[in-house]
């Protein structure tokens, strides 16, 4: 246990080395909904975990008072902003400790005052993987005609990636978004942590439960290690089409910043072994390949080689100014994998 502890200090003493000199690493996080001027906030004053928990709880705290303030339609964006920036304090700390529940529960409580506030019909499911509960949302629009489900990375949570929701949802597609082992509400309540096993199971099951749940076209989309599972998922005979943005491969060469690969310890019993293995794949149905050609964490090289394996109907869409996630052009890209959805 005072080895985890220990442990778990080293790694956020690097990930707050990396916040307060790294401009890259917000990158993420602005894409997703925080706002630059709080960012600056933060790091102008950056030197220990205390000063990165008041910072971003003072300003989520203030969110949560401008919200109740709001009409409703402006008053859910602010209460997810605000449940972002509590997930900011809980993402932080790598282990699973009551400080951490404590600020997952309070990102959690903003999202559903924003789901209550919401025209949206959202519901909270659960799905079991080896005996173990994973925490999922699925979001229904009016007449929906298509099914999306949300793959996210390794070290996201379902409540951080709330834009590409309401942009699929936007154009009438139901959502599945669920933390899977080692992610969110299912590694701190369930202790489930990642495995490729448990990966495969629970990205089979995700396909089953919309199968199941809805007489609609499946697709799905992700991003990163997310992506990698995107892929995986669209050799399943029901899913329609896959996107892929920037996914990882299981590869020695690219080396991963040092507090990105000390808080995967935290969440995977495998450390960089949990991710599928594209040459044992069968790959069935289209997959839209996204790379950024800045991308330091996946080479062309890899994208080229996966792309030359997949079935007929793939795409490939590159970006010479994007690095990994192609960060600013994610809204460009998720309609551009709407249409594509819909294309026969």
């Amino acid at each position: 246990m005072l080895l985890d502890k220990e442990r778990s200090m080293s790694t956020i003493e690097k990930t707050l080395l990396t916040a307060k000199f790294i401009d890259g690493f917000w990158d993420r996080w602005i894409v997703h909904g925080v706002k630059r001027e709080d960012i600056i906030f933060v790091r102008s004053s950056l030197s220990s975990k205390e000063d990165w928990m008041k910072r971003w709880g003072t300003l989520a705290d203030l969110l949560m008072q401008k919200a109740e303030a709001l009409p409703s339609v402006e008053a859910e964006i602010v209460f997810r902003t605000a449940g972002l920036y509590y997930h900011l304090m809980q993402w932080l700390i790598p282990e699973r400790n009551d400080e951490k529940k404590k600020w997952l529960n309070q990102s959690l409580k903003a999202v559903r005052i924003a789901d209550d506030l919401s025209h949206v019909e959202t519901h909270y499911v659960q799905l079991d993987v080896d005996q173990k509960k994973c925490f999922g949302r699925v979001c229904i629009p009016s007449a929906p005609k298509g099914i999306i489900i949300i793959i996210n990375p390794l070290d996201s949570t379902k409540e951080e990636l709330f834009t590409y929701e309401m942009d699929f949802l936007e154009k009438r597609f139901v959502t599945i978004s669920f933390d899977g082992p080692g992610q969110g509400e299912t590694y701190v309540f369930s202790s489930l942590k990642g495995t490729k096993k448990r990966w495969e199971k629970f990205v089979n099951l995700l396909i089953e439960f919309a199968s199941s749940n809805f007489s609609l076209p499946i697709y799905v989309f992700g991003t990163s290690s997310g992506a990698s599972w995107a892929v995986y998922s669209s050799c399943h005979p029901k899913v329609v089409k896959a996107v892929a943005v920037s996914p990882a491969f299981l590869s020695e060469e690219i080396s991963l910043p040092d507090y990105f690969t000390e808080r995967v310890r935290f969440v995977s019993e495998q450390e960089d072994k949990w991710l599928p293995c594209f040459e044992k794949l069968a790959f069935r149905n289209p997959v839209l390949l996204i790379h950024g050609r800045q991308d330091v964490m996946v080479s062309s090289e890899d994208i080229y080689n996966l792309y030359q394996h997949l079935p007929n109907g793939k795409k490939l869409l590159e970006f010479d100014d994007e690095g990994h996630c192609c960060n600013y052009k994610l809204p460009e890209i998720r309609q551009y994998a709407m249409t594509w959805f819909q294309e026969k």
